[in-house]
């Protein structure tokens, strides 16, 4: 999958030379897109206890490239669960607590804090938030179509921790 994502990644780039201006100043006829923190849309996760998504670009319900942003309240995180594709994660604000395995227990979880990436391998179990008193947002670039699957869905996705 990462073969898949890093050959997608270098035909864009590689369309963007050959099919660019030869001025590197003009924007004539170029699909740029721009995004302030104040311009992206925010919509609540179903159940999410306060977390919320945005997409940023692509569809994750399609094929094809996407890019998403996941918010995550004080003190929540989510159980174990894996994504048929690979997502690569890079930390935007604050400290994210991520586990892998199936075995749910925040006192183990690792911290990454802003600017730190870890990759999701496809259908490896794993789970997240945040373990402290910040807000954390997260940015996934990922293959489509996205799913997110529950290692026990007898249980409940989202975890409210004592502050």
């Amino acid at each position: 999958m990462n073969g898949r994502l890093a050959l997608a990644f270098g035909g864009y780039l590689m369309c963007g030379i050959v099919l660019g201006d030869s001025d590197p100043g003009a924007t004539s006829g170029a699909n740029f897109v721009r995004l302030t923190p104040e311009e992206i849309h925010w919509q609540d996760i179903p159940g999410g206890h306060g977390a919320q998504q945005a997409t940023i670009a692509g569809d994750p319900s399609g094929n094809g490239l996407y890019v998403q942003r996941v918010k995550f309240p004080p003190h929540l995180m989510d159980r174990p669960h894996w994504h048929p594709n690979d997502r690569h994660v890079t930390v935007i604000k604050g400290t994210w607590f991520t586990g892998t395995g199936g075995h749910f227990d925040p006192r183990q979880a690792v911290p990454l804090k802003a600017g730190s990436y870890m990759l999701h391998p496809g259908h490896a179990l794993h789970w997240d938030g945040s373990n402290s008193d910040e807000e954390v947002i997260v940015q996934i670039v990922g293959i489509g179509p996205a799913d997110t699957v529950q290692a026990d869905p007898s249980q409940p996705f989202w975890v409210q921790l004592p502050p």
